[in-house]
């Protein structure tokens, strides 16, 4: 992976592997009679019911639904609970795991009342009509082990509209295709610490977008749910989306001594210097005034292992967390993907064109989640690889303000305890600037202002000028050929970024403890 070359070169000697992968995935499946007007069509021409008849006939479907579901755990030897309050389901399914290990099979059914979208009965004038409401019914949870998907589970409500959810866990399933594959690995939970061929076992967890997961997802409803065989039932399919994907790169360490001396710098590294503007660049947007959200960062070091640090944009995060103190994890979680986008056939003024639009939840998306989350973690990754052992960079600043003789001409130094110069660095490390760079116009604008008065800009323009020489000369920016724009250089990262830590972060802490 080319944009990890930067941040796995630098540790090459603490690092065993580097794998990409999906972590949790929720697919939804939703049919389509889950608004009203379509749902009393539903049941006038298909089911041909009176209105007034349809909740008696709904209950009787519920029965036929839970009744099922206890005879697949009778067949299966395996345990169906009907739980009441607030329970930790995946704690309740790793005691059944560990006291009954099975490799293939149903593990149990859980059935739990909740709150869900279905329909009521509503009477007025004329005909009763069947509206939305939320009813407190059966949800059955059904947990195994599928010989493709891994460990998995799905989770169906047992009145109209038999919404359904499948939770299926990347790594487990890229377990099963190693398996199959005949690949060794070493795996703890959902992480893997060791494999025998690493580019085959990205390989295989690249192929997971290219899975036919409609028709995997039709045949584990169609497992569940018996009404689907019903005559009334057989026009009808779900409609897949994905409710929520996560993505994960995991960086496999040599020991949990070579993490441990890391990964803090890495942490403060990432709460003091990521800005709301870098943490829309990694997930690929630029910082706009009209931004409609909050871009939040929250840092819990109380507890480690299991410190971590989590970007949230809208609905979308990035996280930074270890595994068992020997896995690195970049995770991208995307909840809301109309914050991106995808190239699709749409039509403007009567034509068929490809065009970048919002991205919807459909299933045939996932190739893009896919390509937005792994860019995230790459660019996030390319931005912590300035960390490192502090010393070198901080003694780089005291070159920083030594004068510099270039073509006969002096270019005097800078002062990383001045105000002004801190704050033209933080300019230019600015997130927005790192995939187009800056120019002049963009530094003088954020420095000073904007002016109606032609000669101060001029001046002000100059004086831009001097400054973006001053760094140019000694390496921290690069120009972009035949353009007028700047980029901030690898260097320039390195020592710029570790002046304003110590500006920000490293002298107000040392001040503390002095006083």
């Amino acid at each position: 992976m080319k944009t990890l070359s930067r941040f796995v070169t630098k540790f090459t000697s603490l690092i065993v592997a580097v794998l990409s992968c999906f972590d949790r995935v929720i697919f939804k499946g939703y049919l389509p009679i889950t608004n009203g007007p379509c749902f009393e069509g539903f049941v006038d021409h298909v089911l041909k019911i009176p209105r007034r008849d349809f909740m008696a006939f709904a209950e009787e479907q519920s029965e036929i639904v839970v009744d099922h579901a206890k005879r697949l755990a009778q067949e299966a030897g395996a345990e169906y609970y009907f739980l009441q309050g607030s329970h930790r389901k995946d704690k309740l399914v790793d005691q059944i795991l560990r006291a009954r290990p099975i490799c293939e099979g149903l593990i149990c059914v859980l059935c739990c009342m909740e709150c869900c979208p279905s329909f009521k009965l509503r009477y007025g004038k004329g005909r009763p009509s069947l509206v939305n409401a939320r009813r407190q019914q059966r949800v059955l949870y059904f947990y195994f082990k599928d010989p493709q998907l891994g460990l998995i589970h799905i989770r169906l409500t047992t009145w109209f509209p038999f919404t359904v959810q499948v939770y299926v866990n990347g790594h487990s399933w890229l377990a099963q295709q190693m398996l199959k594959q005949r690949l060794g690995f070493d795996q703890r939970d959902n992480a893997f610490t060791a494999w025998d061929d690493p580019q085959a076992t990205q390989n295989l967890a690249d192929s997971f977008v290219d899975q036919n997961w409609c028709k995997i997802l039709d045949r584990l409803v169609r497992w569940v749910n018996p009404l689907m065989n019903q005559r009334w039932f057989r026009s009808f399919s779900y409609y897949w989306v994905v409710d929520q994907a996560e993505f994960a790169t995991d960086v496999i360490f040599t020991s949990r001594k070579a993490l441990a001396g890391l990964y803090p710098r890495l942490l403060d590294h990432a709460a003091v210097n990521f800005s709301a503007k870098d943490i829309l660049t990694f997930l690929g947007r630029r910082f706009h005034p009209r931004f409609d959200g909050e871009v939040l960062t929250s840092c819990q070091k109380d507890r480690w292992p299991g410190a971590r640090i989590k970007h949230r944009m809208k609905n979308n995060w990035l996280k930074m967390y270890d595994k068992f103190g020997l896995v690195l994890r970049i995770e991208t979680v995307i909840n809301n993907p109309r914050e991106f986008r995808v190239r699709r056939l749409r039509t403007r003024a009567d034509r068929r064109e490809m065009a970048w639009c919002p991205m919807n939840k459909g299933v045939c998306n996932l190739y893009r989640y896919h390509e937005v989350a792994l860019a995230a973690n790459e660019r996030y990754l390319e931005a912590l690889s300035v960390v490192d052992d502090p010393a070198p960079a901080y003694r780089q600043v005291e070159k920083l303000t030594e004068p510099v003789v270039k073509a006969g001409r002096s270019y005097a130094g800078f002062n990383p305890a001045s105000g002004p110069d801190i704050k033209l660095f933080q300019i230019v490390l600015d997130g927005n600037h790192l995939l187009r760079g800056f120019r002049n116009a963009d530094i003088r604008e954020a420095l000073y202002g904007t002016t109606d008065d032609c000669k101060e800009g001029r001046r002000q323009s100059a004086a831009v000028g001097r400054l973006l020489k001053r760094l140019h000369v000694r390496g921290l920016i690069k120009k972009v050929p035949r353009s007028r724009r700047w980029l901030l250089s690898y260097h320039g990262q390195r020592v710029l970024g570790a002046v304003v830590q110590l500006y920000h972060y490293g002298i107000p802490a040392a001040l503390g403890a002095a006083a």
